[in-house]
């Protein structure tokens, strides 16, 4: 079990970790297109929210408080599809379904994300393969 559940925090998280490095390395340029959705405070919400990835990616993938990292990734994952991708304002029938994807899938992240709080937070110290148990107690 231990194991399965490392494979599978390792595969969950480099999506987030490439997504980071890009806000990090290129928070103007996406900021110019966070601010162009209606984001307020685009080149802090861009960094911000690299932020939040790479620092939940790592805590779930290393094991660290992996609960919060999962609810860092929560966080970063709802806004950013409401903010980001406005399906429901999108006149044009192809935008609208790439728009609506994006949306779709950063909703199933947060529900996975969700998830793997609530796994992590249950499992409590029996986890196992992690640097420290979580910082929450489900039981």
């Amino acid at each position: 079990m231990d194991v399965l559940v490392l494979i599978g925090r390792i595969l969950f998280v480099p999506l987030f970790l490439n997504s980071a490095i890009g806000h990090l390395t290129q928070t103007k340029a996406m900021a110019g297109y966070a601010g162009s959705q209606g984001v307020p405070f685009p080149w802090l919400a861009v960094f911000g929210s690299g932020l939040l990835q790479l620092v939940g990616g790592l805590m779930v993938l290393l094991g660290i408080w992996p609960d919060v990292g999962a609810l860092l990734l929560v966080i970063f994952l709802v806004p950013t599809a409401l903010l980001m991708h406005k399906f429901w304002n999108e006149d044009d029938q192809q935008a609208k379904q790439n728009s609506l994807i994006q949306f779709l899938k950063d909703l199933a992240l947060a529900g996975a994300a969700l998830m793997l709080f609530a796994f992590f937070a249950h499992a409590g110290d029996d986890l196992g393969l992690t640097v420290t148990g979580p910082l929450f107690d489900i039981d």
